[in-house]
């Protein structure tokens, strides 16, 4: 029979120490967790017992800042329910006197939640109490609207007004917040129906009299935009559709690219009247090119009637012409065809002449032309020629 060995009892070497060392880490806890690390378990149950949902008993909240177990603890300890919100309505209603609207919010808010709680059984009963509460209610709810006004929290101004409206249709206080509210918004239609909602009730009411004069007085005026916007773009469709017109009446191709360079405010117009199709006249962004120099000039409003003799004669001398190869006499311009030639543009023809001959296209709204010696003008021709058959 086999014997069974036993440990001795002072066999240390397997202590919780080496244990720990040859054993896998104890991971951390999680970041909510990591307070409770150095509690001991009657601390941990402590703190869970704050929690509503581990909650024993109502003083286990007592240290702490949450105003719907504040409202409980005072229900539980100060009287009926409507004698505590009317104490928190008090409260709240000296935080608005100092103008603390956000104090003043949280009482009205304990009001409203001590209302909610389950009566007592020693607790008053019967019609009288819950008109009682019903007026507490309702004012709490027409302040704590007051409140959210004053903080800009215009939504949940208009919550809490419809909520009195839903009890008391006639409260001039929430008809009035409510139309201010919807105003702050924008949102003019309903407010002038809430004021007007109001004034059905309270026809005499100054500051709902004065309140849908001025917002009336803002539709107005929205409306009065709205229709100069809508005149303005109509007005800008009907000056694009004669412009398109004009140019097809001239024969004038056009092309558009992917990316178009940036003109900024530059573009074919018809001048003086955008919308006289016969009698005014197109005018062109032009680009002129010195390809022999990689110089360039930008001629914002060229004139269909207008010859490139007119614009040299302002345009020469060229600053960086250091050998003086650019003279009004001695230049000649170059467009680029369709079909990728050149087409020579006398420097007395007008521009329109150029254009309506069916040869040259006017690509993305700008009209381009090369300007060159005539000393020069066949050396950089045969270049251009060289290229386009590579």
């Amino acid at each position: 029979m086999s014997r069974v060995e036993e440990l001795p009892d002072d066999d240390a070497h397997l202590s919780s120490t080496t244990y720990a060392k040859s054993a896998n880490p104890v991971p951390p806890l999680p970041p909510h967790l990591a307070s409770t690390a150095k509690m001991s378990i009657d601390e941990v149950a402590a703190d869970l017992k704050k929690s509503p949902f581990f909650m024993t008993s109502i003083d286990d909240a007592i240290d702490e800042d949450n105003v719907e177990m504040e409202a409980i603890r005072a229900l539980m300890y100060e009287g009926t329910r409507a004698e505590v919100a009317e104490g928190f309505r008090e409260q709240g209603n000296e935080m608005a006197k100092a103008k603390k609207w956000a104090d003043g919010k949280e009482f009205y808010t304990k009001g409203i939640l001590a209302l909610r709680v389950e009566r007592k059984e020693e607790d008053p009963k019967g019609e009288a109490e819950d008109n009682r509460e019903m007026t507490v209610k309702e004012v709490c709810l027409v302040n704590r609207a007051l409140c959210h006004l004053e903080l800009k929290n215009f939504r949940s101004c208009t919550l809490d007004c419809r909520s009195v409206l839903a009890l008391t249709p006639t409260n001039v206080k929430a008809h009035y917040r409510l139309s201010l509210a919807l105003l702050a918004l924008q949102k003019l239609p309903d407010a002038l129906f809430a004021c007007a909602a109001g004034l059905a009730h309270h026809p005499s009411n100054s500051a709902l009299v004065a309140l849908h004069a001025r917002i009336s007085s803002q539709i107005l005026a929205a409306e009065a935009l709205s229709n100069k916007r809508l005149a303005e773009e109509m007005r800008q469709k009907k000056e694009a559709e004669t412009l398109i017109a004009a140019i097809k009446l001239r024969k004038i191709t056009t092309r558009t690219t992917e990316k178009p360079p940036d003109l900024e405010d530059a573009s074919i117009c018809l001048v003086p009247d955008p919308l006289a199709l016969t009698t005014s006249t197109l005018t062109f962004p032009l680009l002129l090119l010195y390809p022999l120099h990689a110089q360039s000039d930008f001629i914002k409003a060229f004139g269909e009637e207008q010859s490139l003799s007119r614009h040299l004669e302002y345009l020469i001398p060229l600053p960086w012409d250091d050998k003086q190869e650019y003279g009004r006499n001695s230049v000649e311009a170059y467009m680029e065809t369709k079909e990728g030639g050149l087409l020579k543009w006398g420097k007395k023809v007008p521009l329109l002449k150029v254009l309506s001959g069916g040869k040259v296209e006017v690509v993305d709204g700008l009209v381009r032309a090369n300007v060159l010696p005539k000393a020069r003008a066949e050396e950089w021709i045969e270049e251009m020629k060289k290229r386009k058959n590579r």
